[in-house]
């Protein structure tokens, strides 16, 4: 297995003359993430907020009269609302999205296509469904592991953290089978990835201090050096019997 240092290396080279792109990527990402979902998540978190600020302190009884209250239970209905449709646009834009990012990087790095705006929008519509699927299933067989308890389903996230790559690298297969690819490629390999985030931790910190600005170059830093690291557990999973 390649050190971190080696996946941060070869993600600087890849990244060298194409920061403009892979900044503006990240860029479009966020601002479409936040043009979808934003004011969807932004209205329930005000909702539960008005709600618990009027019944803070309270007795049992008036509690419920507020709860039984018209505007309140108008309120709770949109919230409702806009909290299904956040779940759809995630599921129908973000999802795909996602996995167009992460391969424009890993054609950044593998390919050294340098466009990676462009190429996270075509890579996004490109088989749309079958990636809209397979990021679906993934993510509800995390939450299903989730609810059993919060480590089996970090545990698994990081199982099944190669999906997006093979999704995209190898369409032919059914998106249980992607799912299924990444938990092979992983085995052994799960505390390698957690290791690898956890060396840009020190940089997320210090993003923070600017008010989030710092996150569009660290993004594509990460991305593209997770790239390599799939790269390497691929080749690990060949040499070791796998099918590719």
């Amino acid at each position: 297995m390649k050190t971190n240092a080696t996946f941060k290396n070869e993600a600087l080279a890849a990244l060298k003359g194409n920061w403009t792109s892979a900044v503006l990527a990240v860029l479009l990402f966020a601002l479409i993430e936040g043009v979808t979902i934003g004011p969807y998540s932004y209205q329930s978190v005000q909702l539960q907020n008005t709600i618990q600020t009027q019944m803070s302190g309270l007795s049992r009884s008036r509690m419920d009269s507020i709860l039984t209250n018209p505007e309140i239970m108008e309120a709770q209905r949109k919230a409702s609302g806009a909290s299904s449709l956040y779940t759809i646009l995630a599921i129908l834009v973000i999802m795909p999205l996602t996995v167009g990012m992460t391969n424009a990087f890993h054609r950044l790095l593998t390919e050294k296509e340098g466009n990676v705006a462009r190429n996270m929008f075509s890579i996004a519509l490109d088989n749309y469904w079958h990636k809209v699927w397979g990021m679906l299933l993934m993510h509800i067989f995390i939450s299903l592991w989730t609810l059993l308890l919060i480590i089996p389903g970090i545990i698994k996230a990081f199982s099944y953290a190669m999906t997006p790559y093979i999704l995209e690298e190898f369409p032919e297969l059914g998106a249980n089978d992607a799912i299924d690819r990444s938990r092979a490629m992983m085995h052994g390999h799960k505390f390698d990835l957690f290791y690898l985030y956890l060396g840009f931790l020190g940089w997320g910190i210090l993003c923070l201090f600017t008010a989030g600005i710092g996150f569009l170059w660290l993004v594509p830093y990460m991305e593209t050096a997770q790239a390599s690291f799939y790269e390497e557990v691929k080749a690990d999973y060949t040499l070791n019997g796998g099918l590719i």
